[in-house]
Parts: structure tokens; C-alpha cells; sequence
């Protein structure tokens, strides 16, 4: 028996046993090569003997190919059977389930971050619905579009069929100076005061905002990082949304108590970098709450909250009271039924149609000092009198008297309308303070206060140049001798690009005994003077 014929044996012996596939392909592979020399030996030596016939043969078989012999044929089927052989083969390991090739050291293979997170295969009973339904999570999770830029709305990172995710920043720097430099102011009750006017330069804002869906479309988070250097205050917080229609969407988290218009989610599209007096003297603030928002009718909407208190910045969880707070704000839109990005405050848009809104806000809260009273400052600062003195200070109502908690009501309404690059709008306040708990008695049940502010502004160069102007007005209780505030400013935008989302603001306020005090705005507690603002913003 000849060696190749040793070989056949050998292979058909080893196939009929199934050994491990690896040494069958090995096997058949190696017969394979064994053959195709034998069959090239084969037609050499056919062209030998076909060399030494006569010239009239050679030239007869120019450009035909010789007759195959039977034993080149025999050797071609056996090819051609080896072949098919191996293709089956192939296919068979290729399907089957639950069989895991051995990989030697030599020939193993980093798996790639895709071939990791496949989940291993250990029984063959694993069902094609798993597998198909992993194939499907792992198509819905590859990049459609990522890295577009939609100005104002951020950076599109990731968008798939089961989530998504968008990056955005706001950038503020600002020159602020408070002049004079030194001054006094004298309280309702006759104390003198210090003035503590500012002249400096800040990255005074950063946020970085997270948002997309999870899951499910309808199903939304909003995360963001928000820090104001001028004070060190750095937040993180977020809140979590689910639309089941546009007339309902449900939200949990931190938002901006309803009871101004410049806390429905304008910023920063105002005319200055921070609120005029007025608004910053009255407003809420920000809390941890339940909120909801939607269309009621048709260029009717609203925004309704249930929170923990007028603002939690800053305040742990522990010093909250059980006393929950709420508001809601309305507003309009009959002739257009939109007025600029975010609702936003001026005409950059150039509206062709008068766009109007009308809106009406209200809030509620019964408030607490959140310190305790043997402590003369307390951690609650959001609610200010009109001589800007803390109410929850000791001292402020009657001396050496400490207010413990009292109830606060807002009530504002507000008006504005936009047209060929114009902007008008005024807003109205009235709060009352009542249900005081003090450790003393007072001279007062309760304390009355209103104000207003309006603000107009004209696109002079359209997408370029803006000038404003603004003013407010704060009435304090008369019948305790609480003073009057108000303010005359105006100011001017440069848009160097073609977009609201990158300005620089030049701004000049003449105020008269601010009641307003706070490092993140403009204003500072007494002040009677002029303040200068210049300051650059971008939002990406």
C-alpha cells in the first residue's frame, strides 16, 4: 500500500471516528496540497510524452488543452469531494451552539470592546429569542449621529434607538463695579448700616448641562453642574421627566418655584446678564420638588410645582421643616403662540407678527429661618425687606426680637409683546408676609409690599446691535416706615456672530436704595449710587 493511499485510509479512518474538528480540517487541508502536486506531476509528464510526437502533432494541439486521463479526473473529483467536505465543515462549527473553540496562547486574539460585552453562550438550550433580543439591544445602541452642534441646545454626543445624550455650557465672565465705594444706609427702625460695594472681575457662571432620554423617548433627565465663583456655591442636580402627552408633563427634582416670569426657564436670554431689581426682590428661588407642565388649550400653558420651600441652595435635608410650599404660573400666547427661544426677553428673532404673552403667576410657602434662634444669622436669606434687612435676622421687626417662621404669598402678572426687532414687557408684585413665630412680641401681623418693573428694547443693526433701557419701582409697608427702592438703567448688546448665544453686555444702573442684596446679581444691600457692568457670556 503506497503512502497516499496510507494517507486516504488514515483520513477516512479519523473522519468515521469524529475527532476534534480542528484535526479533521488539518487532515484535509493536508490532503488537499498532497493532491494538487500530483495532479500538476501528472499533466507534466502528459506534456513530456506529448513533446517527443511529430511536428505535425504539435502544431495539430496548438491552443487545445490535452484530454484529461483517468487518473487526473479521478484526482479532480477527490479535490473537488475534499472541498465540499471542508465547506461543511466549516459551516457546521460556525452554527453550532454552546461549542466553545479551543484557542491556544500562540494564536489568541485581544477580543475587541464589542466582542467583551457579548455574553458567553453555555448551554445549547439558551433560546434565539435571548439571542436575538441581545442583537437588537446591540443595533439600538450604535451611533446614528453624534457631534452635531445645535447652538443654545449644545452638543449632540450619542443618539440611539434606547437613549441619548447632549452636552451643553453656559460661560459668564464679568467686570462688576458698585460706586461710591463707601457709604452708609439707615434701617426702618433708625439703625445705621454699612454699604459693602463691590470692583471686580469673575468667571462669574459656568453650567454644564446633561440632557437627553432614556429608555423611552417620552422618558427625559436634565443634569447639570452649576457654580457661581463669587460665591464658591457649586451645585449638582437634575431632575427627571416623563411626558405623557403635551398637555402633561410630570417631573421631579430641582426647578425654579413659579412666581415670576424669569423663572419659567428664560435664562439667559434677558437683556442683562442677571434680573432687574424688582424681579430679584420679589422671585423665589430654587428647590427639590414635584412639577408639572403642559398646554392646557391651544397658546395656553402652565407650570404648576409642589416643593420643599422657596430655595433649598444650599440648605441639607435635615433643616427643612414639614411645611411644603407650591406655586403655579400661566401665561398666553394668542397671536403667535410662541415668543422666541425659551421665551426669551428682546426681538433678536425679528418677528414679521406682533408676537404677544400675557401671564399670571402665584406662589406660596411657609418659611422657617432653618438656624437656630440663639444664632443672629439665619440660613434662610431669600426673603428681604424693602430696607433690605433679613427677615429672619435677629433684630429686624423689633429689637433683639427673632422671627422663627412666617407664611409668604406672591402674586405677579405680566405683559409683553415683540415685533420688527421691538421689545416691551412689564411685570407686577404684590407680597405678603404674615403668621409671624417669633421669641418676642412685634409691632406688626403682617407686612405688605408691591413693586413693578418695565423694560423696552430696540434692535438698532439687526442681529448685531441691541440697546434697552429699564426701571423698577418697590413699595415698601408705610405703615411700619419700610422706604421706597427704585432704579433707572440701560444698556447695550454687540452680537459679534450671528446668534443670541454669544454677546457682550455693557450695562449702566442708577439705583436708589437697593433692598436687594446679592453677589450673584448686580445689587448690594443700601446701595444708593451707580453700578457698571461689562460682561461677556457664551452658550453652546
Amino acid at each position: 500500500m503506497g503512502f497516499k493511499s496510507g494517507l486516504q485510509l488514515a483520513c477516512s479512518s479519523s473522519l468515521a471516528k469524529e475527532p476534534d474538528k480542528k484535526v479533521v480540517l488539518f487532515i484535509l487541508l493536508c490532503v488537499a496540497l498532497l493532491m494538487v502536486p500530483s495532479a500538476g506531476a501528472v499533466q507534466a509528464q502528459s506534456r513530456e510524452d506529448a513533446s517527443s510526437g511529430t511536428a505535425s502533432t504539435q502544431a495539430n494541439a496548438v491552443g487545445d488543452q490535452p484530454p484529461l486521463t483517468d487518473r487526473e479526473r479521478a484526482l479532480q473529483d477527490r479535490i473537488r469531494s475534499l472541498e465540499e467536505r471542508l465547506s461543511a465543515l466549516e459551516s457546521k462549527v460556525s452554527i453550532t451552539p454552546g461549542t466553545a473553540p479551543t484557542v491556544t496562547e500562540t494564536s489568541a486574539v485581544p477580543a475587541s470592546r464589542e466582542e467583551q460585552a457579548v455574553p458567553a453562550t453555555t448551554s445549547e438550550s439558551q433560546s434565539k429569542d435571548q439571542l436575538s433580543k441581545y442583537e437588537e439591544w446591540k443595533k439600538a445602541s450604535s451611533p446614528e449621529t453624534w457631534g452635531g452642534l445645535d447652538p443654545g441646545n449644545g452638543f449632540d454626543v450619542v443618539k440611539t434607538k434606547v437613549g441619548s445624550l447632549n452636552i451643553s455650557g453656559y460661560v459668564l465672565l464679568r467686570y462688576l463695579n458698585q460706586l461710591p465705594a463707601h457709604q452708609t444706609f439707615v434701617d426702618h427702625l433708625g439703625n445705621v448700616q454699612a454699604v459693602n460695594p463691590r470692583n471686580d472681575i469673575h468667571a462669574h457662571r459656568i453650567i454644564i448641562y446633561f440632557r437627553g432620554f432614556i429608555f423611552n423617548p417620552r422618558f427625559t433627565y436634565n443634569l447639570f453642574v452649576w457654580t457661581v465663583n463669587a460665591t464658591g456655591q457649586v451645585a449638582v442636580v437634575g431632575a427627571l421627566t416623563y411626558k405623557f402627552n403635551k398637555h402633561f408633563l410630570l417631573s421631579g427634582g430641582v426647578n425654579g418655584f413659579p412666581g415670576t416670569r424669569s423663572l419659567q426657564g428664560s435664562h439667559p436670554y434677558w437683556l442683562g446678564h442677571d434680573r432687574v431689581m424688582a424681579d430679584e426682590f420679589f422671585r423665589p428661588g430654587f428647590t427639590n420638588g414635584v412639577f408639572a407642565t403642559g398646554e392646557i388649550f391651544p397658546r395656553l400653558h402652565y407650570n404648576a410645582m409642589v416643593g420643599n420651600n422657596l430655595s433649598q441652595l444650599g440648605l441639607s435635608a435635615t433643616k427643612l421643616t414639614r411645611d411644603l410650599g407650591g406655586g403655579a404660573s400661566f401665561w398666553w400666547m394668542p397671536t403667535t403662540g410662541e415668543f422666541g427661544p425659551r421665551g426669551a426677553y428682546g426681538d433678536y428673532e425679528w418677528h414679521e407678527k406682533v408676537a404677544t404673552r400675557f401671564g399670571v403667576s402665584y406662589a406660596y410657602s411657609r418659611e422657617d429661618r432653618f438656624s437656630e434662634l440663639n444664632n443672629p444669622s439665619p440660613d434662610n436669606v431669600q426673603i428681604r425687606l424693602t430696607d433690605s434687612d433679613l427677615l429672619f435676622a435677629t433684630g429686624t421687626l423689633a429689637p433683639g426680637v427673632t422671627v422663627q417662621k412666617a407664611n409668604y404669598y406672591l402674586l405677579s402678572e405680566d405683559a409683553a409683546f415683540k415685533y420688527h426687532g421691538f421689545f416691551l414687557m412689564g411685570e407686577g408684585y404684590y407680597r405678603l408676609l404674615d403668621r409671624f413665630q417669633a421669641d418676642g412680641p412685634l409691632p406688626m401681623a403682617t407686612i405688605r409690599d408691591r413693586g413693578f418693573f418695565v423694560q423696552i428694547a430696540q434692535m438698532v443693526v439687526p442681529k448685531r446691535i441691541e440697546v434697552y433701557g429699564a426701571s423698577s419701582y418697590i413699595y415698601g409697608d408705610t405703615r411700619f416706615a419700610f422706604p421706597q427702592a427704585h432704579e433707572f438703567l440701560g444698556g447695550t448688546n454687540y452680537y459679534p456672530v450671528n446668534s443670541r448665544n454669544l454677546r457682550v453686555n455693557l450695562q449702566v444702573i442708577r439705583v436708589q436704595r437697593s433692598p436687594v442684596s446679592s453677589v450673584f446679581g448686580y445689587y448690594t444691600a443700601g446701595q444708593r449710587g451707580t453700578i457698571i457692568s461689562l460682561a461677556t457670556s457664551l452658550l453652546f
